[in-house]
């Protein structure tokens, strides 16, 4: 049984990316730990001196963020009726990435499943600020659903790889998952242009084995940029899922986390799982 993390602030945004979970996930049996984390406004060192008042004021807020987890429950329910989907409820007066981690620590969560908050429409977001910073944080898969994405079947799925990852990696099977629940054709995009050494072509030996059971192809990129590679790539071949391996020191860690103020930064319109790679989950 899969456990999903699923944050919610109670935004469209949020609702959206509970709805892309509970398609993606139909075929599973699943529990959904449904998560509103608040921080009072007033709660500060001014509203600590009268600490009745402040107490009250966490008791509200936690009353509301109660009953609309509840509202939310509700309405997956009424849209889903899925008898295989159980849901938990946690309102925590905590920050969102601190209660993540500890839920997951605490649940033993598979998966964590959020919008990004791209709201802007500016090309310079490339993931939310909450979305990116547990990516950055956690030790575990997530799927990134962009704002306002209708779901599709993730039947063409782009794995850009440097063929540097671990062949131990546990949540390999996250992706194989994927492709058998939805009989889907994986991509393996090599998108760095250096001729492969012998570990990496071990790897892609690997690969190649690993998912023998499901329709999958190599590419090598036709653009020496990165991340050009894979918009190219993305709309060339009407992909509508894409996978990476968040390694410590990659591109990937550069795109996501150094200020993207005056270029354009790739942005991503598709769902996106971010898997950890062996070497962060040991850290």
């Amino acid at each position: 049984m899969k456990k999903i993390l699923v944050p919610t602030d109670f935004s469209d945004n949020a609702y959206n990316a509970i709805q892309y979970a509970m398609k993606l996930f139909e075929k599973e049996t699943c529990t959904f730990y449904l998560l509103n984390t608040f921080t009072p406004a007033a709660y500060n060192v001014g509203a600590m001196a009268d600490s009745y008042s402040a107490l009250r004021l966490q008791e509200i807020v936690k009353e509301n963020s109660e009953n609309e987890l509840a509202r939310i429950e509700k309405s997956i329910k009424k849209e889903f009726n899925n008898p295989k989907h159980s849901f938990e409820k946690i309102a925590s007066f905590n920050l969102l990435v601190m209660e993540i981690l500890d839920i997951i620590e605490t649940h033993d969560i598979d998966l964590i499943v959020m919008g990004t908050q791209g709201a802007t429409g500016a090309k310079e977001v490339f993931l939310g600020t909450h979305t990116t910073f547990t990516i950055k944080k956690v030790k575990c898969p997530v799927i990134a659903v962009p704002s306002g994405f209708t779901y599709e079947t993730p039947k063409e799925i782009l794995f850009p790889t440097d063929f540097r990852l671990s062949t131990s990696n546990r949540y390999l099977k996250l992706i194989k998952d994927i492709c058998d629940s939805h009989v889907a054709r994986l991509h393996i995009l090599n998108a760095y242009y250096e001729p492969l050494d012998e570990e990496q072509n071990k790897v892609k030996d690997f690969l190649d084995q690993y998912f023998k059971g499901n329709a999958h192809l190599f590419h090598l990129a036709e653009d020496t940029d990165v991340l050009g590679a894979i918009e190219t790539f993305q709309v060339k071949h009407k992909i509508n899922f894409l996978i990476m391996i968040h390694n410590k020191h990659s591109f990937f860690e550069n795109m996501l986390f150094k200020p993207v103020v005056n270029q354009v930064a790739y942005h991503t319109n598709i769902p996106f799982l971010v898997i950890p790679s062996e070497q962060r989950m040991l850290h």
